[in-house]
């Protein structure tokens, strides 16, 4: 396995290779929203890190299942409780289609 910044690439975080860009993306999805893109509720913008209500930053699309950690449109404001629930879960809207079963019988 290749190693990245003496880290193993299992263990790279994308979003830590450009900090700059993160806090300008950080800065304008707080301006852009007050509401929690996943419960609905308003989001207190005022409270420190590591609370269940503090905001945070959530890939619609997570880092893990391919989702750019720096494209604007990916990213939404959430309650750090509700993104911990939503963890690396890909939204049903997002989600591909069913793969509808053939049908099959015994009774050629």
């Amino acid at each position: 396995m290749a190693r990245i910044s003496g880290q193993s690439a299992r263990r790279y975080d994308p979003r830590t290779r450009n900090p700059a860009k993160r806090r300008e993306l950080r800065a304008r999805v707080f301006a852009g929203s007050d509401v929690c893109a996943i419960c609905g509720y308003n989001v207190d913008k005022t409270l420190g890190p590591y609370t269940p209500e503090s905001p945070e930053i959530d890939e619609i699309i997570p880092v893990a299942r391919g989702g750019d950690p720096y494209q604007y449109e990916n990213l939404q404001l959430t309650h750090r409780k509700c993104n911990r629930q939503k963890s690396d879960k890909i939204p049903m809207n997002f989600a591909p289609a069913p793969i509808e079963m053939i049908p099959h019988s015994h009774n050629w």
